[in-house]
């Protein structure tokens, strides 16, 4: 149940990262109500994840996954596509949060 929190907490924040930039400065109502929706369900997510991960384990597989989806989501609906250093970057990003999952002792395993 604490990685289906974990999954819920990096989808609300990809959300309302997403719409953060939809937001446009919150001028646009509709945006900004999907940004503080999604990241008060964000932290609330990530509050019950707490209770059984370890903080930085917590927030590296959190702040990684979360930027690597926003990259690629961004690339869809922004055309802000990432250039090759930004890519290789990303993987060894999605390298790390692997390695933290399969082999740390401190993973909550």
């Amino acid at each position: 149940m604490t990685y289906l929190f974990l999954v819920m907490a990096i989808a609300a924040e990809t959300i309302a990262t997403l719409a953060l930039k939809a937001s446009e400065g919150f001028t646009q109502p509709l945006p900004s109500v999907v940004v503080v929706v999604g990241y008060c369900a964000a932290f609330y997510s990530l509050s019950i994840v707490l209770k059984t991960l370890p903080l930085g384990i917590t927030y590296a597989v959190w702040a990684g996954l979360g930027i690597v989806f926003i990259v690629a989501l961004g690339a869809i609906f922004y055309k802000q596509i990432p250039d090759l250093p930004a890519i290789l970057g990303m993987l060894l990003i999605i390298a790390g949060v692997v390695t933290i999952q399969l082999f740390s002792k401190t993973a909550g395993h």
